[in-house]
């Protein structure tokens, strides 16, 4: 009995894991996960916004943990203390920007950790960045660092000497135009099937 018992346990909490198989590859991700292409579509319908783009961002900032937070500091390298940030979930965003997004798009029920939320904020912070700053949508080097650093940190230029976060970005970038080339062979594949509407 407690052998069945401890099976549930493992298959419950295998169950619960988000992150794909293959977070390589972008047709693999959305094989195994179909509800994630059509949050991802859903939201580059709304805002533009690539879907290898934010794919890119979603796995640069939590590797597609939905529940990732940023690591704490500790003290002595013993001791942990607080973390450096309120970010949370897929789209690590911070607590005031999540705010202003659930008040901006009527989404007051929104969850970062929750898949299609995430897409969907990554997606609206991408358009905000071309409609604010001149962003475009397909720049995936300058719209990471806008990401990373916000609309005014961007504009004043705070990644420049960042050298960690600008290799981030060109990692997202590279990342970007792989996701573009494997979405190419599978887009009409997703979009079959009666699942798809």
């Amino acid at each position: 009995m407690s052998f069945v018992c401890g099976l549930v346990v493992m298959l419950a909490i295998g169950g619960c894991t988000s992150v794909p198989d293959n977070p390589a590859d972008i047709c693999d991700i959305f094989d195994e996960k179909r509800s994630w292409y059509k949050a991802a579509k859903k939201s580059e319908k709304r805002w533009g916004a690539p879907i290898s783009l934010q794919l890119a961002i979603l796995k640069a900032e939590s590797g597609f943990v939905d529940d990732a937070k940023p690591k704490r500091k500790r003290f002595l390298g013993l001791i942990p203390l607080g973390r450096p940030s309120s970010a949370y979930g897929y789209a690590q965003a911070v607590d005031g920007t999540w705010k202003t997004y659930k008040r901006a798009t009527g989404r007051s029920g929104a969850d970062r950790d929750d898949f299609g939320d995430a897409v969907d904020f990554v997606g609206w912070y991408i358009d905000k960045s071309a409609r604010e700053i001149g962003i475009q949508r397909d720049d995936a080097y300058s719209q990471y660092l806008a990401y990373h650093e916000g609309q005014g940190g961007f504009k004043r230029g705070t990644y420049k000497r960042k050298s960690r976060l600008k290799r981030v970005a060109s990692r997202v970038t590279s990342q970007t135009a792989v996701y573009d080339r494997q979405l190419s062979r599978c887009r009409d594949d997703l979009e079959g099937g009666f699942w798809f509407f």
